[in-house]
């Protein structure tokens, strides 16, 4: 079981809000934080930052108070809240960050299993039997029409309203993400990645890229793909292997 992501600032920003970080927390664990900050340039680089520091930081001490497989969720939901609690009262204490706040997506996996939780529409994705399966759902303007039939998943890709996201970290005084479970199996991946991937590779690209290379290999190949597709956005990609 190993990982590995990376973070491109794009063809068209000028500079990078999105952040990452991965690691392995034992034998058979690894955590996995991918965020994108919104809010104005300093006010999305600082709360993504602050996000995933908090979130890794929880994360970390639940593995070495022998919390975590015990109270996986409990984990994830306390680090969600703390992380947004920082954000919203670093924004309030200073008016040029006022309505700043990022999306997440996060996942530990423990042996065959996984813990997610996430906010807004950075989504986890599971490669599994040359399937991909979305895990997360977004927390969108666009997914809520989608649910409720007004559009389809193609006119949703290009829908002026794609980038309105309903909620995120940071931007209102309690939100602790929405949770997953997902029980893994030997050769699946999961994909954690930003909308500037999804929002410039078609899924089956997606799906071709990450089944037909290595994780070293598929992660800088992805972030080409959503160059060549415009790179309208920062772009990060991050990939797990399950052994």
């Amino acid at each position: 079981m190993h990982c590995t992501g990376q973070t491109h600032v794009g063809l068209v920003r000028s500079n990078n809000q999105d952040i990452l970080d991965y690691g392995v927390l034992g034998e058979t664990m690894q955590y996995a934080v991918v965020c994108d900050g919104m809010g104005g340039a300093n006010g999305g680089n600082i709360a993504s930052n602050i996000a995933v520091r908090v979130i890794v930081e929880r994360i970390k001490e639940a593995v070495q108070d022998g919390h975590l497989k015990s109270a996986a969720q409990h984990v994830l939901e306390s680090a969600m809240a703390a992380a947004n609690f920082e954000v919203y009262d670093r924004a309030q204490s200073d008016v040029q960050l006022d309505g700043m706040g990022t999306t997440v997506v996060a996942a530990i996996t423990c042996g065959r299993m996984a813990y997610i939780s996430h906010v807004g529409d950075s989504r986890l994705y599971r490669l599994h039997e040359n399937e991909l399966i979305p895990v997360t759902r977004d927390h969108s303007v666009v997914q809520e029409m989608v649910e409720s039939g007004q559009l389809t998943e193609e006119e949703a890709r290009s829908h002026p309203r794609k980038h309105f996201i309903t909620r995120a970290l940071g931007v209102s005084e309690m939100e602790s993400g929405e949770y997953d479970e997902l029980e893994l199996t030997a050769g699946d991946r999961l994909l954690l990645c930003t909308d500037g991937l999804t929002n410039m590779v078609e899924p089956t690209l997606i799906r071709q890229i990450i089944q037909d290379n290595t994780i070293e290999d598929a992660v800088p190949a992805l972030v080409q793909a959503a160059l060549d597709g415009g790179g309208t956005d920062n772009i990060t990609v991050l990939l797990l292997d399950v052994d």
